[in-house]
């Protein structure tokens, strides 16, 4: 592993109620304008790929107040990422035009696509 030239923290502050359940969540990181507040956001996901092991570790968490059609948007969002950054990363296109074939049936399946049927 070379020596990082710079080192940036992001941070996540999740907000509990009285079961421990998510009612809010706020990020910040060293990066952003100097004095500005955290932002606030109703889920994350969260994966990291353990050097040793070749584990992903993921935390998921959303708040309480989070709506269904929210919940559809955020994956059908993340899922498009994904594919995306598979591509990316591995220049494998045939697999990565296949992961965008589910993301848009997902995306017509909770109506945030409209279906060309």
């Amino acid at each position: 592993m070379s020596n990082p030239t710079k080192s940036s923290q992001i941070r996540i502050t999740v907000h509990l109620d009285g079961n421990n359940m998510p009612t809010a969540i706020d990020w910040d990181a060293d990066d952003r304008s100097p004095g500005a507040a955290p932002l606030a956001c109703k889920a994350m996901l969260l994966s990291l790929f353990e050097r040793e092991t070749l584990d992903t570790m993921k935390i998921d968490l959303w708040t309480n107040d989070m709506q269904v059609n929210e919940m559809d948007r955020f994956v059908f969002q993340t899922l498009r990422g994904l594919a995306d950054t598979y591509f990316k990363a591995t220049q494998n296109r045939e697999l990565a035009v296949d992961m965008q074939r589910f993301v848009q049936y997902f995306g017509e399946k909770t109506e945030i696509l409209r279906s060309e049927v």
